[in-house]
């Protein structure tokens, strides 16, 4: 069992930058897949961006693509997203998953473990 906890959300405007981090507990961190996904009001769950669980391969979807960075430390068992160049379009919650020996799909089927979300505000 992966529980994971994720902070740094809050409200930014237009242009700004946020850092998101996901700590999980355990002791097999480093062999899960961690992807962030967000939820903008009246919309479905998209994917944004995941980690393979090897660290080697990233994955960022096209509408984030040079402005979100995805990273890990597994020694502090910390996902991080950092937001750069924010845009009003970028509200909604954002949601790290977990998903073991996974490559860092974009499909949210593929998690077994979710955090409880953090608010993504972007004022214009």
């Amino acid at each position: 069992q992966v529980q994971l906890v994720e902070s740094g959300g809050g409200l930014v405007q237009a242009g700004g930058s946020l850092r998101l981090s996901c700590t999980a507990s355990g002791r097999t961190f480093n062999s899960y897949a961690m992807g962030w996904f967000r939820q903008a009001p009246g919309k479905e769950r998209e994917f944004v961006a995941a980690f393979s669980w090897s660290g080697r391969n990233t994955y960022y979807a096209d509408s984030v693509k040079g402005r979100f960075t995805i990273s890990r430390d597994n020694a502090k068992n910390t996902v991080y997203l950092l937001m750069n160049s924010l845009k009003p379009e970028d509200t909604a919650v954002y949601y790290c998953a977990a998903d073991p020996f996974g490559l860092g799909n974009e499909d949210e089927r593929e998690y077994d473990y979710w955090g409880q979300g953090t608010q993504v505000t972007v004022s214009s």
